[in-house]
């Protein structure tokens, strides 16, 4: 299973952001982060600027919804183009209905468990998801130093994702650079969301180029 670099542009610049998209254009995916103030303690960007996102990447968008009320809200990222919308299992009130109406507008489903959450609760729906986010750090922030804890979940879901023979996607998010990013893939992650990381080297498409080179170097 090949590495996948998503980027965050929660560290791009928020006033040159089809510039700061264009940079990333070696990735796999744009990672855009959908903060509403109330599920998490920060403000980002709403549905008419994630629209226009869509239309000037040049790769597909991950949108990670770190928002209230998923359940109405989510299904108008993917009618908006989103490759994959991925929502939070703490503020979902019907996960699986709702991942299946993403899949239904044509959007990848990604459940994200943030780091003190189980994932045991998820484990015999996992054929409802095409990826699991398992947050390395508190959601609301970028900048944040990577929780070492969360390794043992990643291992668990690999393991079972691996025995049921799935095509489950596990992304992090949350401290993602050259210094974690092999022990994450060693431990089962495939998808690797990285903000300051990316958008503070001095060569973006070479750091995208050597994350991916670490985390394959440790795929599963």
């Amino acid at each position: 299973m090949s590495a996948l670099i998503a980027p965050s542009i929660l560290s791009a610049d928020f006033a040159n952001l089809e510039r700061d998209l264009g940079a990333i254009a070696t990735a796999d995916y744009a990672h855009v982060d959908v903060m509403d103030n109330h599920f998490v303690p920060n403000l980002t960007l709403g549905l008419p600027i994630f629209e226009r996102l869509v239309q000037v990447s040049p790769v597909p968008i991950d949108a990670h919804l770190m928002i209230a009320d998923p359940d109405r809200w989510a299904p108008g990222y993917a009618e908006a183009g989103a490759a994959s919308v991925t929502f939070h299992a703490e503020a979902a009130t019907a996960p699986v209905r709702l991942a299946r109406e993403l899949r239904r507008l044509g959007s990848r489903a990604g459940l994200a468990l943030r780091p003190a959450t189980s994932v045991e609760p998820f484990l015999d729906l996992l054929p409802e998801f095409d990826m699991l986010l398992v947050m390395t750090v508190e959601p609301g922030f970028g900048g944040q130093s990577f929780i070492e804890g969360t390794l043992p979940k990643i291992r668990r879901i690999r393991d079972a994702v691996s025995e049921a023979g799935l095509d489950v996607w596990i992304q992090v998010d949350g401290g993602v650079s050259r210094a974690t990013i092999e022990r994450a893939a060693e431990a089962g992650a495939n998808v690797f969301v990285a903000g300051s990381a990316v958008y503070g080297a001095e060569n973006i498409p070479e750091e995208i180029a050597a994350l991916r080179a670490l985390a394959e170097g440790h795929a599963h």
